[in-house]
């Protein structure tokens, strides 16, 4: 694990490299996924893009704070649910800074910094109003917030807030933010050892 320095967030289009930052996730409970998702974006020039009818890449991330062990969940405001910070690559091949940038935007947290390789590659299905359901194939890194961060929304979620491995159950989430904390919980303690 590693921390990206500022000039490896510049964006790409080149679909070679999203297939890389795919294949660095190495986490056992995401291989399936892992290898469904390398599949797909050989299979779809467009990948990519949200054209890509079946579906296409995001970028998500497990926003933490490991001086307390907590992380940012938000209530997304067309999907009605609590999920991670994330969003859609719209043509952006780096997916770790597509990961920073949708964090950086969704939280309002300034100095958010981004660790590679992914820590959990996750394909879900998501029917947003007025837009067909397709899969969303996420690519899912860690970010660590600056010590005392303070958060403010955007449109996009009706509430943010810091959670504990504990909160999980109240916000009723499903299997894969189970799999993404625990994932990233170790991704931290592999960077602080």
């Amino acid at each position: 694990m590693r921390i990206l320095d500022p000039d490896e967030l510049a964006a790409s289009e080149d679909l070679r490299l999203a297939r890389a930052h795919v294949a660095s996730c190495d986490e056992d409970a995401a291989r399936e996924s892992r290898d469904a998702v390398l599949a797909f974006v050989d299979e779809h020039a467009d990948a990519l893009h949200r054209r890509c009818v079946p579906g296409h890449l995001t970028g998500s991330a497990l926003v933490y704070d490991a001086a307390t062990d907590r992380f940012v969940m938000l209530h997304h405001t067309k999907l009605q649910k609590w999920l991670q910070p994330g969003g859609h690559a719209d043509g952006d091949a780096n997916l770790p800074a597509v990961a920073w940038r949708e964090a950086t935007e969704e939280t309002g947290i300034v100095g958010l910094r981004v660790a590679i390789p992914a820590i959990d590659v996750d394909i879900h299905l998501v029917a947003p109003p007025h837009e067909p359901p397709h899969l969303h194939h996420d690519v899912r890194y860690l970010v660590l917030a600056p010590p005392h961060a303070e958060m403010q929304g955007n449109h996009e979620s009706t509430a943010l807030r810091w959670c504990a491995v504990g909160d999980l159950d109240e916000l009723d989430v499903d299997p894969g933010v189970r799999r993404l904390v625990e994932a990233g919980r170790r991704a931290a303690a592999r960077l602080s050892d």
